[in-house]
C-alpha cells in the first residue's frame, strides 16, 4: 500500500493536495502530510500540515472538548514569552508554507499572513498545532508540544491503519 493509499484509509477520502509527508507515526504509517497551498481544484489551503492519523485526531478531540484551548488561549494574554513563542511558531508556519509554495509553483496571496490554528494571537485548533509541532520538531510550536505532552503514546496499540488493508 503506498503512501497516498494509507492516508486515503485514514481519511475515509482521497487526500487532495499532498506535497510531501511530513511526519510518519512511530508505527510507520504517515501521520502527517505537507499539503500544497493551492489545492487541485484551485481552492487556497492554508493548513500546510494536515493531521492524518484517526487515532490522534480523536484523542485531540478529545482534549479539545475538555476545554485545554480556552486555558491556552487565557495563558497568551497572561504570558508574554508564550505569546512570543507562538508568533515565532506563526512565522515558523507562514515561512514553511511559502517554501512549499515556491516548490509547487504556486502563488497563493489569498492566504498571505494566515497561518493555521489560530495562530498567533488565538487558540483554534489543536491539531494543527499537533501536526506543526510534529514536523517541525519539540521547541517551534509551544501549544503543539504541550497537545504531544497530552496525548502519549497514542501509536501504542498499533497502526490506526493496516499498510495491507
Amino acid at each position: 500500500m503506498s503512501d497516498e493509499d494509507v492516508v486515503a484509509a485514514q481519511l475515509g477520502r482521497p487526500p487532495r493536495g499532498i506535497h510531501a509527508i511530513g511526519h510518519r507515526c512511530p508505527c510507520g504509517n504517515p501521520d502527517v502530510v505537507i499539503t500544497e497551498p493551492r489545492l487541485p481544484n484551485g481552492t487556497p489551503f492554508p493548513t500546510t500540515y494536515y493531521l492524518t492519523c484517526p487515532r490522534v485526531n480523536s484523542r485531540i478531540g478529545t482534549l479539545e472538548a475538555s476545554g485545554l484551548m480556552k486555558e491556552m488561549q487565557d495563558r497568551l494574554g497572561t504570558d508574554p514569552d508564550l505569546a512570543e513563542a507562538y508568533r515565532r511558531a506563526h512565522e515558523s508556519y507562514l515561512a514553511d508554507r511559502a517554501a512549499v509554495g515556491e516548490a509547487a509553483g504556486l502563488d497563493v496571496p489569498e492566504i498571505e499572513g494566515i497561518s493555521a490554528g489560530g495562530m498567533p494571537e488565538r487558540v483554534k485548533c489543536l491539531h494543527v498545532l499537533a501536526a506543526h509541532a510534529l514536523v517541525a520538531g519539540p521547541g517551534v510550536n509551544p501549544f503543539g508540544d504541550e497537545v504531544l505532552e497530552a496525548l502519549g503514546e497514542w501509536w501504542a496499540p498499533g497502526p490506526c491503519v493496516e499498510p495491507t488493508e
